[in-house]
C-alpha cells in the first residue's frame, strides 16, 4: 500500500507543478459545458430526442462533457507515461521495490479521484447554472461509469504510449484519436441524425457507449436494453485494454 500511496503522491506532484494541467483536468470540459451548453441550448430551443425522450440541449450535452473529461484525464497520464518512458524514468520505476500492479494501480487511483472531483463540479454546475434536470439517483452509476471509464482509456493509451517510441508519432495519435473518437461518438450530437457511414463508426465507438451510459445516469435518457448492451461492451474494451496494457508493461523493452 505505501507503494501505491507513493505513485499517487508523485501523480499529485505533477499536476502540481504547472496549472495546466489542473486547467485541462478540472476546468476544460467545465468551460465545454458552459459554453456550448449556454449557446446551443438557445439555438436547440425544442432539445433533442433520445430513443423517444425530449431533453435539453445542456441536459443532453452533460454526459458528453463527463465522458469527454475521463478520456481527457487518461490522454493527459498517457502523455506523462510517455514522457517517463522517453526519459527513462519509466525504466528506473521498473527496478523499485514495487511490483508492476502497484505501479498502474497507484496511477489509476489517483487518476480515477480525479476524474470524480472533476464530475462533481460539472455536475453541480449543471444543475445550478444550467438548470438541468439532473437525476440525482442515478450519480453512484455516474460514479461508477467515471471511475470504469477513466480506467480503460488509461489502459488502452498506456499502451501506445510505452510502445510509440517517437514523440512527434505520439502527439499525433494522441491528436488523431481525440479528434476521431469524440467527434465520431455521441458526446455533440445524437447518432441517428449521423451520415450511415459515421452512424456505424460510433455505433462501434466506445466513446459513445461510455457517453450513452452517462447520460442515462445523469438525466434518465436512453433504453435500459441499449444502455445495458453498450455497459457490457465497454467492459469488455476496459478488459482487453487492461490485459494489452499488462502484456506491455510486463516487457518493456520489446514493445
Amino acid at each position: 500500500m505505501r507503494m501505491i500511496l507513493a505513485v499517487m503522491y508523485r501523480e499529485f506532484r505533477i499536476r502540481m507543478t504547472s496549472m495546466t494541467w489542473g486547467f485541462y483536468d478540472l476546468l476544460m470540459p467545465l468551460a465545454y459545458l458552459l459554453i456550448f451548453g449556454i449557446g446551443l441550448n438557445s439555438a436547440l430551443s425544442s432539445g433533442v430526442d433520445v430513443d423517444g425522450m425530449r431533453v435539453p440541449y445542456n441536459a443532453f450535452f452533460l454526459a458528453g462533457v463527463l465522458s469527454m473529461a475521463s478520456f481527457g484525464i487518461a490522454i493527459n497520464t498517457s502523455y506523462g507515461f510517455f514522457v517517463d518512458r522517453d526519459n527513462g524514468i519509466f525504466y528506473e520505476f521498473l527496478t523499485y521495490p514495487m511490483s508492476r500492479a502497484e505501479f498502474l494501480i497507484g496511477k489509476i487511483l489517483f487518476n480515477t479521484m480525479l476524474s470524480l472531483v472533476q464530475a462533481a463540479l460539472t455536475i453541480v454546475a449543471a444543475a445550478l447554472l444550467l438548470g438541468a434536470p439532473i437525476v440525482w439517483t442515478g450519480l453512484l452509476l455516474v460514479a461508477v461509469a467515471q471511475v470504469l471509464g477513466t480506467a480503460g482509456w488509461f489502459f488502452f493509451l498506456t499502451t501506445f504510449a510505452i510502445r510509440i517510441r517517437r514523440n512527434d508519432m505520439f502527439n499525433t495519435f494522441l491528436n488523431v484519436a481525440y479528434f476521431l473518437l469524440m467527434f465520431g461518438s455521441s458526446m455533440f450530437y445524437p447518432v441517428d441524425g449521423l451520415p450511415e457511414w459515421l452512424r456505424y463508426f460510433s455505433y462501434a465507438n466506445p466513446l459513445t457507449w461510455h457517453t450513452d451510459v452517462l447520460r442515462f445516469a445523469t438525466v434518465g435518457a436512453g433504453a435500459p436494453g441499449t444502455i445495458l448492451l453498450e455497459a457490457g461492451a465497454f467492459l469488455v474494451f476496459l478488459g482487453a485494454s487492461f490485459a494489452m496494457a499488462v502484456q506491455t508493461i510486463r516487457n518493456p523493452l520489446r514493445a
